[in-house]
């Protein structure tokens, strides 16, 4: 279950929410049987706080969104996939530690930043 801190996208609001935004956005898939999304989501709203204003940080439940899901091609959870301007422009598969999450966060609130 997503940390109830972050917004939350749905087919409904995707385009206004993740594709219209003004700061990049990071759309956290999930579902509901998949054991690494809680602790991930929990990561992920220590790092929204962080990067509040830079990164909006959102989730998305697969079971109750498949057409965002199929849109997107997600096939694993938890999969994070970042977009600017619209534009998708990085994806993660599966749960990574809060310093790999904190330099793709990064990445994707400075584009133009060799974060290594």
């Amino acid at each position: 279950m997503p940390d109830e801190s972050l917004l939350t996208a749905t087919d409904q609001n995707f385009a206004e929410l993740v594709l219209t935004s003004e700061i990049p956005v990071v759309v956290d898939f999930w579902a509901q049987w998949c054991p690494p999304c809680g602790p991930l989501s929990r990561v992920l709203a220590e790092l929204a706080d962080e990067f509040a204003g830079e990164v909006r940080i959102v989730t998305l439940d697969v079971d109750a969104n498949p057409v965002s899901t199929r849109d997107y091609r997600v096939h694993s959870m938890p999969t994070l996939l970042f977009f600017s301007n619209g534009v998708l422009t990085n994806t993660l598969v599966g749960a990574r530690p809060k310093s790999i999450l904190r330099k793709a966060i990064t990445a994707a609130a400075s584009p133009y930043t060799n974060v290594g």
